[in-house]
């Protein structure tokens, strides 16, 4: 079974503010395939949080045939708030959220993989998280 392990991250500085995103793709190995940082505009932290998903998510679809025998991808985030929702454990009530809830749900049904949500501590999020601030940072 060939297993990937992506982990995003999303932040806003004076939520909402300037906020920006990061995800880091690994193989089954525990390499890094691929990361990115990026910089979204104006957004609150659960919508960075919810675009740090969807950009990952479009980056897997784009370049599915990296990983020619891929059976599961798990998704890490330091947000329970998305792992909560994504898992439908929590009702969505921000309908802002729930656009992007249909939005990833759909990306996540054109891949057609077994995939799972694990919410994680923020400090297991370090290399996501230093995205984030590398781009709001300028460094990116």
């Amino acid at each position: 079974m060939k297993k990937i392990n992506v982990y995003t991250d999303g932040g806003s500085r004076n939520n909402p503010g300037l906020a920006g995103i990061g995800f880091i793709v690994f193989d089954e190995a525990n390499k890094i395939v691929y990361q990115e940082g990026k910089t979204i505009g104006i957004a609150t932290n659960n919508v960075a949080e919810y675009s740090a998903l969807l950009e990952s998510l479009k980056w897997l679809l784009k370049n599915k045939n990296t990983f020619p025998v891929l059976n599961e991808i798990v998704f890490h985030s330091d947000s329970e708030l998305l792992v909560n929702q994504m898992t439908g454990r929590y009702r969505i009530k921000d309908l802002k959220l729930k656009d992007l809830v249909v939005e990833a749900h759909t990306l996540l049904a054109k891949l057609n993989i077994l995939h799972s949500f694990v919410a994680i501590p923020r400090e297991k999020n370090k290399h996501a998280d230093k995205l984030v601030n590398d781009a709001l940072d300028g460094y990116l």
